[in-house]
């Protein structure tokens, strides 16, 4: 079923019956972009939350063999600022549910070092980022940017509160989560919207009040996430049923 988010362009969503499903459906659709990829390299930034740990699990069990993991080069949209040991690291999460059991290059893994001096590693990422993803507009152009949603309307590290970080002209920010205070390092909104691919992946009854919002407030574009577009590609929308309760 289509719908129009608060954005320039269309976009398309497609409602799953459980979170394992979507994320089935999810790991299919990476397969064929990968393998259908032409150039030497298939460029995708993760995220973090609960679901990309689903689709790691299936990633490394049904798709191990599946997919030519030596074209892939892995980034991420954001990183809390802990050692990669850490329980609350994207990093480490990805690690042991995906990098451990497939046979990926260590050298195709470029992590945000949640361990740096924040503000030292967003300048540091944001020179990795310009040395290994192709450019467009004269910014990064990811292949596929893989994203979350918080019931406050945040994605990625972009918080409500901090919203001039949707129009940086850094490639990387430093964030602060505006209840626990945590510093993060995050991709800014311009990044982002300059994907080839953008896919929301959201799921649970806590984030249904919050997709009704974006699909049917009138373009407020007052959170971060009404203000992701994709300016040179396509944004898709994977939701489970709960969090699409309000659109039936």
């Amino acid at each position: 079923m289509a719908y129009t988010v608060n954005s320039e362009k269309p976009s398309s969503i497609l409602t799953f019956k459980t979170e394992e499903e979507l994320a089935s459906a999810f790991c299919s659709e990476l397969e064929q972009l990968i393998n259908s990829n032409i150039n030497d390299f298939f460029n995708i930034a993760l995220s973090g939350g609960n679901t990309p740990k689903i689709i790691f699990k299936i990633l490394s069990s049904d798709y191990k063999n599946k997919i030519n993991w030596k074209k892939v080069k892995l980034f991420w949209g954001d990183e809390r600022c802990v050692p990669p040991e850490n329980e609350e690291s994207n990093y480490g999460a990805a690690k042991k549910s995906l990098f451990d059991k497939i046979d990926i290059p260590s050298q195709n893994i470029f992590r945000i070092k949640g361990e740096n001096v924040p503000a030292e590693e967003a300048i540091r990422y944001s020179k990795v980022i310009k040395e290994n993803v192709e450019t467009k507009n004269e910014l990064p152009s990811f292949d596929l940017f893989i994203l979350g949603l918080g019931e406050d309307g945040h994605t990625a590290s972009l918080f409500p509160d901090q919203m001039n970080f949707l129009t940086s002209d850094n490639i990387c920010e430093t964030a602060v989560h505006p209840q626990s205070k945590q510093i993060r390092v995050t991709l800014t909104g311009r990044v982002i919207n300059n994907s080839k691919k953008i896919f929301f992946l959201v799921c649970g009854k806590n984030k249904a009040a919050i997709v009704k919002r974006i699909f049917n407030d009138d373009n407020s574009k007052a959170l971060p996430v009404e203000n992701i577009r994709a300016n040179n590609g396509i944004l898709n929308w994977y939701l489970d049923e709960d969090a699409a309760y309000f659109l039936k």
